[in-house]
């Protein structure tokens, strides 16, 4: 009897876990969404989004604007979908609202709108956590929340790591050349290409 409850419990977390990875194929189109991140200001040499390209063979789609809260984030994130045939949205948003204090409760909505809009159209969607504006760097609850209720990808713990440490950074916000190519790579890490 122990062993059939434990083999319910064991098909029941496994049915009700968020997947660690995105498979997708040769061809294929990433859509990279976001902030100032995105369009990886402080960056000399290449974006997150190219390097990410390079990484896992796709075309990767940058679609960043310093600067965005995920208000302004939503509308553009529609139109960004119905522009670019795309299998994958890398989702990083949220930074802004921290800085300038809006509601959290928001913030979260405001993602969930996006990943539910990119999930109707099939689409596939990583969330990259954004930290909190605090002393010690760490991400917002709220992320993990989303990956659980939709789930989805989370890139977790990456950009609180990166931006912790100064050799990773080009100012107290942003990332350098080598946080960029870290972020590319814990992205890349999540995608798997079948070719």
């Amino acid at each position: 009897m122990m062993r059939f409850i434990g083999l319910v419990l064991l098909v029941f977390i496994t049915g009700c876990s968020q997947s660690d990875k995105v498979t997708l194929h040769a061809g294929d189109s990433i859509l990279a969404f976001g902030d100032s991140l995105t369009v990886s200001v402080g960056a000399k040499n290449s974006t997150y989004p190219q390097q990410l390209a390079q990484l896992t063979g796709l075309e990767v789609i940058a679609s960043g604007v310093s600067g965005e809260q995920t208000a302004q984030g939503l509308e553009r994130f529609k139109r960004a979908l119905d522009t670019h045939q795309v299998q994958a949205v890398v989702l990083l948003e949220g930074g802004n609202d921290f800085l300038r204090n809006q509601d959290s409760g928001q913030t979260k909505a405001n993602l969930g709108a996006m990943i539910t809009h990119a999930q109707s159209k099939g689409i596939a969607v990583i969330l990259v956590a954004v930290p909190t504006k605090s002393l010690f760097l760490s991400d917002a609850p709220l992320y993990q929340q989303l990956s659980e209720q939709y789930q989805v990808v989370l890139v977790a713990d990456i950009l609180s790591e990166l931006l912790g440490d100064n050799r990773f950074k080009s100012d107290a916000i942003h990332l350098n050349d080598q946080g960029y190519r870290r972020l590319a790579l814990a992205i890349a890490d999540v995608i798997e290409v079948e070719r």
